[in-house]
């Protein structure tokens, strides 16, 4: 059953022939136009070796490696702002003993609210 609603499909046949193995004629709109306002990308900078360390008188503060332990270090020594920022600092700062320490202190004090609600409930 065909598309009521839809529009006929063109026939690939209907326009004039070519030979096999010819190229298609140009149509009008074949050509696209690029906008004036863009232009090519300009890629500048010395050139430089690929793998190599770059250029001999490059400093090390051009180093990738260098450049993200300078930013990595920035932020861990960036002073916490809000309540739950210094919790977390104040936890990332625990040693061992004391993350131990206060787990167990929680242990305990589940423990004991878990009596106290047995013995309330008296089951």
């Amino acid at each position: 059953m065909g598309n009521l609603c839809g529009k006929p499909s063109k026939d690939n046949f209907d326009g004039p022939g070519r030979v096999v193995g010819s190229a298609p004629q140009p149509s009008a709109n074949a050509k696209a136009s690029v906008p004036a306002h863009v232009s090519k990308p300009k890629v500048g900078g010395p050139p430089r070796t690929l793998g190599g360390n770059g250029a001999a008188g490059e400093s090390a503060s051009n180093d990738p490696r260098s450049a993200a332990a300078a930013a990595a270090e920035a932020r861990a020594n960036k002073a916490a702002k809000g309540d739950l920022a210094k919790k977390l600092e104040a936890q990332r700062r625990q040693t061992r003993n004391q993350t131990l320490q206060s787990a167990a202190a929680e242990n305990v004090a589940q423990r004991n609210a878990d009596a106290a609600t047995e013995t309330r409930n008296y089951n």
